[in-house]
């Protein structure tokens, strides 16, 4: 078999293409599937920097919350949307919006359930800094029991509406059992 040079200038190419200009790939800690979100638990991790150990910490924490609440919020929004669809009387949009609140309510006041599933440092002693990793995760049941609890508590909800978000998380929960099960 006689190779072209043509072919051999495309491998050439290719190759040097595969070089990246963004650089050398890093692995970081707390990366893969049994850090993300699935079926049956909220993940989310942080990232931290800075030359105080504890600001560093502070900052992978927040970080992470912050992903998991925005995961549970997104969450709870499609299920409020779902609501919605399905639901066409007068009031779902008033149920729907209360549902948010409550959602929002809820990762304001306290995560409910949450577990730390890893926490690495690294001290960079050229750059005199600190990076902190964490890692989250909240078992969905649990953080959809907790919104339950609060829905029966909150006094800016009346008992229809309440009735009707209670109905709502119990379906998730159901579904969030059933995927525990498997």
């Amino acid at each position: 078999m006689k190779t072209t040079p043509l072919i051999v200038i495309a491998v050439m190419i290719l190759a040097a293409c595969t070089s990246s200009k963004l650089g050398k790939k890093v692995n970081e800690p707390f990366q893969g599937n049994a850090y993300e979100s699935n079926n049956r638990f909220f993940r989310g991790t942080g990232k931290g920097e800075s030359s105080a150990d504890n600001i560093a910490r502070s900052k992978a924490d927040l970080e992470a919350k912050a992903e998991l609440a925005g995961q549970v919020s997104t969450t709870m929004k499609q299920v409020a949307d779902q609501y919605l669809g399905q639901t066409e009387n007068q009031s779902a949009a008033d149920v729907a919006d209360k549902f948010q609140s409550l959602v929002r309510q809820v990762m304001n006041t306290e995560i409910a359930d949450l577990r730390k599933i890893g926490e690495k440092k690294y001290f960079n002693d050229k750059e005199n800094k600190y990076t902190v990793f964490i890692a989250y995760e909240i078992k969905k049941n649990a953080m959809l029991r907790f919104m339950k609890k609060m829905a029966k508590t909150d006094q800016t909800i009346d008992e229809r509406q309440r009735a009707v978000i209670e109905k709502i998380i119990d379906e998730e929960i159901e579904k969030a059992e059933k995927e525990e099960g498997n």
